[in-house]
């Protein structure tokens, strides 16, 4: 089948991708958008850790408000082009971060933020509970440790499993749409606020 200007525009609407790597991968899958979108999905994965040391100075401030104005929230998510910030995928996914939030009221954006003083306080809690469950004092470090990476999925927005799909977490969203729409993504900041809270 033979690549046109249109299915090319087409697939750089769905994906986010270079003209150049849109018509390379249509040109390779024979026309074939969905195998199109495959590969460039699969080659994304692959640059996806190079495209963290870029820029990202574009982007969206989504807002959202629970139903009854309860809760609002403010995310800002950046990318490197406004081509991408206009994307569907990109909007959708400042949406699902923006509703997360609302859910579940994370303290941290990631883990480098975590204070080094809260992060003591909650491994002499964990400690403790530990050996007052008469757990081998052998092993009480790792049982802590595995209960620390709870405190972080409970409590820092990059860990926390999904609130629509709890077998991903929103740092792997994150991943997924650099590796779909080819740019460097950073959830800068946000800010949550519920009513008489």
């Amino acid at each position: 089948m033979k690549v046109t200007a249109q299915m090319v525009k087409e697939l750089r609407e769905m994906t986010g991708a270079g003209i150049l790597d849109a018509k390379k991968a249509l040109d390779a899958s024979g026309g074939d958008m969905d195998a199109a979108k495959t590969a460039l999905r699969e080659k994304g994965l692959a640059k996806a850790e190079k495209k963290a040391s870029r820029d990202a100075k574009e982007g969206v401030v989504e807002m959202y408000a629970h139903p009854g104005g309860q809760v609002g929230v403010m995310v800002e998510i950046n990318c490197e082009t406004d081509f991408v910030a206009r994307n569907e995928m990109f909007q959708q996914l400042a949406h699902d971060i923006a509703l997360q939030i609302a859910a579940m009221n994370p303290r941290y954006l990631q883990k480098d933020d975590v204070a080094q003083e809260d992060l003591d306080k909650e491994r002499e809690i964990l400690t403790n509970l530990t050996l007052q469950e008469g757990k081998p004092e052998n092993i009480v470090q790792r049982i802590v440790d595995g209960r620390m990476s709870k405190f972080y999925s409970d409590y820092v927005l990059l860990d926390m499993p999904f609130v629509k799909d709890e077998k991903k977490t929103i740092g792997q969203m994150v991943t997924d749409a650099v590796a779909t729409l080819g740019e460097n993504i950073v959830v800068r900041r946000f800010a949550r606020y519920e009513l008489g809270g």
